[in-house]
């Protein structure tokens, strides 16, 4: 029997009669229900969100135990929410519904933060662009580089990944940024990529190769605003650092 239902599966949760919390008798979830709709956002605790996330994938089993060891193991709230799907799903409990039900959760949060980036011009809204980006970047466990081209009025044109490994020559290609900039008409670009191990620190080779963009941008009229840093520890800007 596989470890969860499928997600909002009618056939697999039988008619309930008034009053029958499944296997619930005390009322638990009803009362998380209240406490949340009462108290907003910070009426739950960490592992009661989860436990509530996971009472929507599966009717009739105490999710309490399973939102506690996803939390032991993945640190925090934001680490359980945004990890690989494929290491959720493996999770001891865990099944393809519970994971669904709580990847939704990252997918609405990414959407929501990316269309505020794109509702303003970035440099004059550069908070929006930090959350967007640690939301969809601090907690991943490969390294990937993405460059965020701009127009003459610093709107978003393109989010592009780049790729992924260390931030060097063989990762991404100065010419081939600029190039690209080029052909879709970019007059400004944006270097992210984040650091898996959690700091946020700069390194050697991300100066360098931010240093060789930038030039080769000078050179035909694109302009590098920033090389930004994402860490589960919070972020850098080389710019605000006097790095370029």
């Amino acid at each position: 029997m596989p470890e969860d239902t499928p997600l909002f599966d009618e056939r697999a949760v039988p008619e309930r009669r008034p009053g029958d919390m499944g296997n619930d008798p005390s009322g638990h979830r009803k009362r998380l229900r209240k406490r949340l709709l009462d108290g907003g956002l910070e009426a739950l605790a960490d592992h009661e969100v989860i436990e509530l996330l996971l009472t929507q994938a599966v009717a009739r089993r105490d999710m309490k135990p399973l939102a506690r060891s996803l939390l032991q193991r993945f640190g925090s709230l934001a680490g359980v929410l945004q990890a690989n799907p494929r290491t959720l799903s493996a999770h001891p409990g865990m099944g393809e519904a519970t994971t669904v039900a709580l990847q939704l959760v990252r997918v609405a949060a990414t959407r929501m933060a990316r269309e505020k980036v794109r509702e303003a011009p970035i440099i004059s809204s550069w908070q929006a662009l930090i959350d967007y980006l640690t939301i969809d970047m601090a907690h991943l466990t490969v390294e990937r580089v993405r460059v965020l081209y701009l127009n003459a009025r610093n709107m978003l044109v393109l989010d592009d990944l780049v790729g992924e490994g260390s931030i060097d020559e063989a990762a991404i290609h100065p010419r081939e940024v600029i190039r690209r900039a080029l052909d879709i008409g970019a007059t400004a670009l944006i270097l992210v990529h984040n650091h898996p191990s959690g700091s946020p620190n700069p390194s050697r080779a991300d100066i360098e190769i931010t240093n060789r963009i930038a030039e080769a941008g000078r050179l035909l009229g694109i302009t590098v605003h920033d090389h930004v840093i994402i860490g589960r520890e919070g972020h850098v800007s080389l710019k605000a650092k006097g790095l370029i």
